[in-house]
Parts: C-alpha cells; structure tokens; sequence
C-alpha cells in the first residue's frame, strides 16, 4: 500500500462538476451499512452490465474511526475517472487518472491491492474538483485495483475514505500487432446521423436538446437540412452486408462521441464527453459490437478524432480542470495554415492559428497543458484497445498545437507499429501538407509519427483537369505534373486521395452531372498510388449543391435511410444515373481487390496527349501471380485512336491482353480504338 498526501489548493468549493459521473456513492453510511461495497453501473449508461462493457464499479464510503455518523445524514457523492479502464502490458507503462468530484483535490490518495501497480504521484487541478494520479503499471497483473481517496473532515461529514475500483485488464491476443489500414484497402465515409437509422427509439431521448424536432431548424435563414435525422450505429450494422458486397473495406465514420450542444450536433465534431458515444447513436458496447461485426466480414473501423477543440458544451466549460485547459476566447483563428511552417511568420500569426477557436461553440484546447496533453493521448489509445480499430483520421490535424502533435503521433505508433492514421490538412500546397508526414526531412528539424495525411493537394487538381478543356497547359496535363510533387512525401502511397467528403459539394454535382467525367475521377481516385476513399451516396450520383459551402445537403440522407436494411432488389430498383453509377464502382472496387499491381505495383505515367492520358502499374516481383495494368484515361466525347506502340518499352504489341470493365480478352493492337472514359487493360 502506497500513500502520497495532498496539501489544501484554494480555497473555495466549485459548486457545478462534471454531470455525467462514472461513480455514484453515499457519504454518511452507517457503521454498519458502510462495509458493504456499492455496485452501480456508470450513471445513464444501461448497458454497463453488459460483458463488452466496462464491469460496473464496486465503491464503500466508511467514515474514519470515531466519526459515527447516522443514515439520516447521507450526502450522495459522484465521482468520475478517466480512463474508464486500462490494460497491463502496454508499451508505456505509465498511466495518468483523471478523477472529477467535488472536492477531490483535497485529499490523501493510496492504494490497496495494488496489483503491483504503484502510485507515482498526484497532482491538484487548479479546481479543487480535479485530481490527477499517475501510476506505474510495468509490474502490474490484471484485477481491480482499488483506490482510496481520504477525505478530510468538513463542518458538514467526517472524514472519510472513498473507494474506487478501478479495472486493469489483459491486452486482446495481437493487439500491439494490429495491422492498420494500407494501400489493399479503400476507405467509405459515412455521416452517421445520415446513413441509416436502424433504432427509432433513439431519435428523441431526455437530456439532449438538439432533436430531429428541433425548433431551431424552423427559423429563417435556417434548414432541415442541419437537424439530426436519427441515423445510428444499428443502421450502420444493418448495411454492413451491403457495404461489403460494394466492395469497399475500411469504414470512416465522422464522430460518435457524445455532443450534448444545442443545436447543430448531428455532425459529432463539438464532442462533449470524450468516452461516450452518443445515446442518440447508441451505446460504447453497440460501437464495440458493430467494430467486431464489420471484421468478420473483412471490413475495418476508422475513428474520427478530435484534438484540436470541444464543444461549448463539455462539464469543462463549466469548470476547467486547469486555467489554461483551454485558450482564451479572445480571438478565432486565422485559418492561416502557413504561419506554422513559414520561416518568416510572426510568432503572433502562427498563435492566432493554433490558439484561435473556430466558433464560439467549439472552444480551443491547449494541449501546452501536460495533463490535457496526456488526456487525448490516453483516450485515443483507450479507443484503439477497447474498440479494435484499424485507423485513426484526425481532425483539424495542424490546427493543434505541433510539438503535441508529435508526442501524440509517436504515442500511438509505438503501442500499434502497423497501426495507421491519417491527417487533416486542407491545404493545396502539397509543401505544406509534407511537412506533416512521418520521416520528412524538414528545413526546422521538425518530424512527427503521423503515416498519411488526406491528399487535398491532388484532388482539388483532380477537379481542376477533369473539368477544364484540354489545352497547352490545362486538362489532363495537370494531373500528369502534380505527381511530379510526390518529390516531397517520404511516402507518397500512405496519402488519402478522396473523390469528396463531408465538407466538400458533392463530385457528380462539381463535375456537372456528366457520367464520363465522373466515371474518369472516380477511376482516378480508385486506381490511384494512394489509399482511395469514397464518400457514402457517391455510388448512386448523390448530388448537392456547388457554389460556397453546403454541409447540411452535402450529407443528405443516404438512399433506403429509413428501412432497416438495403437488399438486392432495392439496388435493382434504381434507374439512370443512379444505377449505373452503382455498377461502376461496384466493379471497379471489385477489381481492386483483386490486383496486387493497383495495391503495390510501380506507376508509370506517360505525357496525355490528344486528350488521354496513361498510366502503367507494374505488378511487385515478389508476386509472380500478379497481372501488370494498363490504365487509359479517356476525355474525348468521340471515340479516338491511341498508338499502342509508343508504350512497347512497357507492353509489346500481339500481347494477350483483358479488357477488364467488358471482361474481353483480345492480342493488343498496333491502334487500339478508345470510346470509353476509363479503359483497364490487365496483361
């Protein structure tokens, strides 16, 4: 047993805490009564019993000896810790507790069966509402651990002692080794409140304000269009049959975690408990549940994360666990994302672009904060453990503070070396979006962990070539020089390139509802030396608006949202554009599967010409089996003629070949006749 003491930190008593507890007990027990462990369930969570939960917490409240105390005078206590849990076994053995309740930072902590955990130190929040326990686990077996908060006497109760249980577990068999996503996979974006409401009677529940019957959204200047519509994570199981016949394999879903705001929470990025899913879209066991199921059918989960803000609605707000958790709401940021690399930026610059808040609602973390910094680190590993995800996509990457962002990333990948995540960085200048990316030699000597950022860079150039007429220096010939930019990525194939996303218009609409056009960048993306990633609805031409920004129509509801599930005769049902839509992607991500030369296989690109544009992926040597690929990329409206033999270096002519999108196998021609958008010749 092991006892660290606290000195007294402040003076007064914050009177509002955290509202959501982990731990409900009652002070003032009876001698004979308070011997008795307390078993309750995290307060609002029913499933807490459940075995894929947390086990719920055993808590006895004693008054000290000689402080007898009689059950008329019971005060009910609420405590919360964070993490929920951890796991013996970890790279770092060290472990930081966060424990919220009125008053904690007041006492004396120790520890009783340790586990061989031992109790490194505590630290005051400057609220005396906050305590923080570091622990060392390298020693420590599996267990309940207990901790024991002594409470000083007041003029209203004794003193006495707390007990937490807290629950140390074994590692899933493999965890460390987890693989992450990689170049096999393509990456399907979902807006969960969006995609498919499997559970009604999760759309209104007490205690969230923000409902599909939301006054707010009735006002004018406002929309529907920006209310919860109910989608769920029971939707989202319902479809994974669907989504695997499509052929994708890695589901992003933007954020579940809770966003107890006002209004406008159907999009999950003000999160405001940073352990919970949501209620209105299910449970911490249903997201286990549903990240397990996806893998029995080969399809991994990527978690959206948020580092760089909460929402105004967070118990944080209300009483910060330090006076710097958050930065000053004196400004919103700059946006000016150069100020963070620029070598001439005024310190001021780059502050106003990492310390601004975005809005009002969504206040600035400081992760200058060591123990907030320690925090996020510690949730999104307690994530990646608990769930079983194949990947994380941050949010707002560079927007946090850089030095934080280099601890954070090399945290994770030392507990997950295959483990794989991918950045936000919305910016067009593939310099500043390499400057993020693991093992970049940077002017500064700045390096993160981080694998893969999003490739704005290349598709917004991928717009740009499709849309414009082919000319000197337009069209085709963009995408031909922006590769030349690889130059600067250590790793150029770990780049996310995405035909859109939640904050982009829809591609069908951007590319003027014309088929050829859209099956030419959906090809691209799909095809590309990157990890593709699609939007949900692309596959049935959603549209949207294009002029300025339009999320709340972008993330329109997905096909079938509110039936249960989406069979066969519901894709057979569809017509036009939508259906045939449909069956090019589907074939296309059914191809993809099943070439190592898309996969892992060498680009060669040739000068487009004429308006087409090829390009070679030769299959890796260490696969005898694997079929090379021509790809040709069509933007001629009329059929047109390519001489096949300027690519004889490459692909003889009389060489047996497959054309795979019409399954026909042919001996190439000296001229090939090309009538289609996208022509895939597999030899």
């Amino acid at each position: 047993m092991e006892q660290l003491t606290l000195s007294a930190q402040g003076a007064a008593i914050h009177s509002r805490v955290a509202r959501r507890l982990c731990l409900t007990v009652f002070i003032g027990l009876s001698a004979a009564t308070s011997t008795a462990a307390l078993c309750v369930p995290m307060q609002g969570h029913e499933n807490a019993l459940n075995s894929n939960t947390l086990n719920p917490l055993s808590l006895s409240q004693a008054p000290h000896s000689g402080h007898g105390v009689t059950s008329s005078s019971v005060k009910v206590e609420q405590v919360k810790v964070e993490p929920l849990n951890w796991w013996v076994g970890m790279e770092n053995p060290q472990l930081e507790l966060m424990i919220t309740g009125e008053g904690v930072a007041h006492s004396t902590l120790r520890l009783e069966n340790a586990l061989g955990a031992k109790l490194l130190e505590i630290i005051p929040g400057d609220s005396p509402n906050y305590l923080f326990v570091k622990l060392d686990l390298s020693t420590a077996s599996t267990g309940i651990l207990t901790l024991v908060l002594s409470r000083p006497a007041s003029t209203i109760n004794p003193a006495t002692d707390l007990t937490i249980p807290y629950e140390l577990k074994a590692r899933a068999p493999g965890s460390k080794e987890r693989q992450g996503y990689g170049n096999r996979d393509v990456m399907y974006l979902i807006t969960p409140d969006r995609f498919a409401n499997g559970d009604k009677a999760n759309d209104n529940l007490p205690g969230f304000d923000d409902k599909p019957s939301n006054p707010v959204y009735s006002e004018p200047g406002n929309s529907r269009d920006n209310a919860r519509h109910g989608g769920d994570l029971a939707g989202i199981e319902h479809r994974l049959d669907y989504l695997n016949d499509l052929g994708v394999t890695q589901l992003w879903l933007n954020p579940l975690l809770e966003n107890r705001q006002p209004a406008y929470s159907y999009h999950g990025y003000a999160i405001t408990d940073f352990y919970q899913i949501d209620a209105r879209f299910g449970s911490n066991a249903q997201y286990q549940a549903l990240v397990r199921k996806a893998a029995d059918r080969g399809l991994g989960v990527i978690m959206d994360v948020v580092l760089n803000h909460m929402g105004s609605g967070h118990p944080w707000m209300q009483d910060l666990p330090f006076n710097d958790w958050v930065n000053p709401r004196s400004m919103h940021t700059s946006h000016r994302r150069t100020a963070v690399q620029d070598p001439y930026a005024a310190p001021k610059d780059a502050a106003a672009f990492t310390d601004g808040w975005f809005v009002d609602s969504m206040p600035d973390l400081n992760q200058r904060n060591p123990h907030l910094a320690t925090y996020l680190i510690q949730n999104n590993l307690w994530w990646i453990e608990y769930a079983g995800l194949s990947g994380l996509r941050i949010d707002t990457w560079s927007y946090s503070d850089k030095h934080f962002l280099k601890a954070f990333s090399e945290a994770i990948m030392a507990e997950y070396p295959h483990f794989n995540m991918v950045g936000e960085e919305w910016s067009g200048n593939p310099a500043v979006v390499s400057y993020w990316q693991r093992a970049k030699q940077n002017p500064d000597g700045y390096q993160t962990s981080l694998p893969g950022l999003m490739d704005f860079p290349l598709y917004e150039v991928l717009l740009q070539a499709v849309n414009e007429e082919e000319r000197w220096g337009t069209g085709l010939i963009r995408l031909y020089e922006a590769l030349a930019n690889d130059m600067l990525y250590p790793h150029a194939q770990n780049l996310v390139l995405f035909e859109g996303n939640h904050d982009t218009n829809r591609l069908y609409s951007l590319l003027g509802r014309d088929m050829n056009k859209f099956k030419l960048a959906l090809a691209y993306v799909l095809l590309s030396n990157r990890v593709p990633q699609i939007f949900y609805g692309t596959e049935f031409a959603m549209q949207s608006p294009v002029e300025g920004r339009n999320d709340g129509a972008v993330r329109a509801d997905m096909p079938g949202f509110g039936k249960a599930g989406f069979s066969k005769s519901d894709i057979d049902a569809m017509a036009g554009d939508s259906k045939t839509a449909f069956e090019f992607i589907r074939a296309l991500l059914h191809f993809r599967k099943t070439s190592d030369a898309v996969h892992r296989g060498k680009l060669v690109h040739f000068v487009p010409q004429s308006g087409l544009y090829v390009q070679l992926r030769q299959a890796p040597d260490d696969n005898p089996d694997a079929k090379n690929l021509m790809v040709i990329f069509n933007k001629n409206k009329d059929s047109v003629s390519l001489d096949m033999g300027h690519f004889t270096d490459f692909l003889p002519l009389n060489t047996d070949v497959k054309s795979v999108l019409d399954n026909r196998h042919f001996s190439l021609p000296a001229t090939l006749t090309v009538s289609s958008p996208v022509t895939l010749l597999e030899f």
